[in-house]
């Protein structure tokens, strides 16, 4: 465990906070946040950094508690974790999640924890991490599709003092920069998370300044404590006492041809406390899928999934984690086991939300959103220029993807957006401008969104023309399992994957792979998945059916999902959408909270059918397959 080094130990007392004052400190630090996100993005160089905002902020109290940020790290662990001495001016970094107890959880995260101190008192933490877009490893952007050990995925950074006091550790940093195959990206990178840092550190010392530490320090209890009693009225809201609600959803597969994963989650309320427990969840994965979660994240993700669906004016941090006790069992999903492969984790984070959005739907339809766009796909390019001035040149892209977003109480899913609210696309004059690519098609797939009163977002379907002989890789999910509806909404398509070769070929890919050698001439088809329908289909305006047609996003075959009849021109049929809509409302079954699509069975025996892929082989128990191998 750290030990912090403090000149000044004398205790701080603890005063009442006016609201005035508390609002202008809550504000304040908020901005602070913003800063820091503002000055990485004028400092980074790598494109998922720069224009798409893979990035992730936190301000934290001394105890390390989150009070402002965002969601996907956490310092007490990485405190908890760490061996030795901090004092001012030093700046701790790490790429290991297994070194941090999982405050990170892949090595392609740079994550740096900076101190605050005050006149000799720590007040404070700043954090920050950052996907770099390579760390090394044996393949471009260090995510190989079919990694067993987190040894083949690049360098990986123990814990140690980028910074101390002051100075930065110039040796250290040259021989991490030597092990990737972009370091003027890296470097800038993580000056600007360096940066960025030091300026919420310098905003806190401000407000120290102005108010005093002590009103500052109690400004930030109290905003804990305002999340803890919140949270505490929303779970005595939306849980029954002594009730067990479980929920299952699916990774399709782990990029080594094992899958489905079956995620299952348990939450129970007792008292005023809610317990999760993952015990009945899949076992650790063969490939890099597995996503290696600590106790605190998982209440980090609970506790802004209720507070965004339920009540999103309240600032959510740190403060309610007494409320939640976690399970999670060690060779899992969840909890893999050193050296097991992570570089793929991002379909896990994003099927969190999914898992908790299915618990608590359960007792609370009205505010249950359907599947959506649950993870971060990453499409990546690289290569050497063959001719022109560039000739000889590295260039390597790394990229994530967008699409459905899912039918919500609210609305309609919006089409081709991110899971994550602060991410951002890459500009196609930007890919066009810097790379040897030509953007084809970037657009809407229409029907790919389920049918609801409210409907699901479409995926997209972005089709890239290779002009330098190189190789790609890609991540995704879904190709197997559907996004599902909920309230009557029926499940979003499937996402897809194929090269159409300048030879007039045409190349099914599967959702996790690398090193797909493509030439000039050659155009990937990089189809993502649709969100899941809200609501009954049938109660959708039959004018906004027609419009939509009109528009490109439902086609006239797909509006009679809606019970519609329309023309190719989204010209309405009124009497016989009337009549269509009478007739399967009378055909059909009691209307379900979930539609899952067919069941597993049905959808692995006509997987290839349907997908052009094999379908995946039932998951394994990797300890006891290694005992295995090791006995013979």
């Amino acid at each position: 465990m750290a030990e912090i080094l403090q000149t000044n130990t004398e205790p701080v007392g603890r005063v009442d906070i006016d609201p005035v004052t508390l609002d202008i400190i809550e504000n304040a630090l908020r901005n602070a946040r913003y800063e820091m996100d503002e000055v990485l993005f004028r400092t980074a160089l790598s494109p998922g950094i720069r224009e798409q905002h893979d990035e992730f902020p936190l301000i934290a109290d001394p105890d390390g508690k989150m009070v402002v940020g965002q969601f996907g790290l956490s310092v007490p662990d990485f405190l908890d974790n760490f061996d030795g001495t901090i004092g001012e001016g030093d700046i701790l970094m790490t790429s290991d999640p297994y070194a941090c107890g999982a405050a990170i959880s892949h090595a392609n995260d740079w994550l740096l924890v900076m101190p605050i101190f005050h006149e000799g008192r720590l007040v404070g933490w700043a954090s920050m991490f950052g996907h770099m877009s390579d760390v090394g490893g044996k393949t471009p952007c260090s995510m190989p599709a079919d990694a067993r050990t987190i040894y083949e995925e690049g360098v990986v950074i123990p814990p140690f003092k980028l910074y101390e006091a002051g100075k930065l550790n110039e040796p250290a940093l040259d021989i991490i920069l030597n092990q990737v195959r972009m370091p003027e990206w890296n470097r800038a990178d993580l000056n600007g998370l360096v940066a960025a840092c030091t300026t919420a550190a310098r905003r806190v010392g401000e407000l120290c300044d102005r108010f005093g530490v002590e009103t500052y320090l109690s400004a930030l209890d109290a905003l804990l404590d305002r999340n803890y009693q919140a949270m505490k009225v929303l779970l005595a809201t939306l849980f029954k006492d002594g009730e067990t609600l479980e929920f299952s959803d699916y990774i399709c597969d782990d990029g080594c041809g094992y899958g489905p994963y079956e995620l299952k989650i348990a939450l129970t309320r007792h008292g005023e406390k809610v317990h999760l427990d993952f015990s009945q969840a899949a076992p650790q994965a063969v490939g890099p899928v597995n996503y290696f979660i600590n106790e605190n994240l998982v209440r980090m993700f609970f506790g802004i999934y209720v507070i965004t669906v339920a009540d999103p004016q309240i600032l959510w941090n740190d403060g309610f984690y007494p409320l939640i006790d976690v399970t999670i069992p060690e060779d899992s999903f969840w909890k893999p086991r050193h050296p097991a492969a992570l570089n793929a984790r991002n379909h896990g984070i994003g099927r969190v939300f999914d898992l908790f959005g299915g618990l608590l739907g359960q007792t609370n339809p009205e505010i249950l959103n359907a599947a959506g766009f649950s993870s971060s796909p990453h499409f990546m390019y690289s290569g050497h220029y063959t001719s022109g001035p560039r000739a000889g040149e590295w260039f390597q892209l790394y990229s994530i993807g967008f699409g459905g977003v899912p039918g919500r109480p609210v609305g309609d899913g919006p089409d081709g957006h991110s899971l994550w609210p602060s991410f951002r696309n890459i500009p196609c004059e930007y890919l066009e401008s810097y790379y040897p690519l030509r953007i084809e098609r970037w657009e809407t797939v229409p029907d790919s969104g389920g049918a609801g009163l409210h409907r699901g977002g479409n995926g997209v379907d972005v089709a890239y023309r290779f002009e330098e002989p190189g190789t790609i890789a890609i991540h995704d999910d879904r190709w197997l399992t559907y996004p599902w509806g909920v309230n009557g909404g029926r499940p979003g398509e499937r996402g897809r994957k194929w090269i159409d070769r300048a030879d007039g070929t045409r190349e099914i890919l599967p959702s996790k792979i690398h090193d797909v050698p493509v030439g000039p001439g050659d155009v990937l088809h990089f189809v993502t998945w649709g969100g899941g329908g809200w609501g009954d289909p049938l109660r959708r305006p039959a004018e906004l059916v027609a419009l939509e047609v009109r528009r490109g996003l439902v086609t006239a075959e797909g509006a009679r999902d809606y019970g519609v009849v329309c023309g190719e021109d989204g010209t309405l049929d009124e009497r016989a959408t009337e009549e269509l809509r009478e007739r399967m409302r009378a055909e059909r079954e009691e209307i379900p909270v979930f539609d899952m699509g067919p069941p597993l069975a049905e959808i692995l025996d006509r997987c290839e059918e349907e997908t052009g892929l094999p379908a995946p082989r039932p998951p394994v128990d990797v300890r006891s397959a290694e005992a295995l191998r090791g006995r013979r």
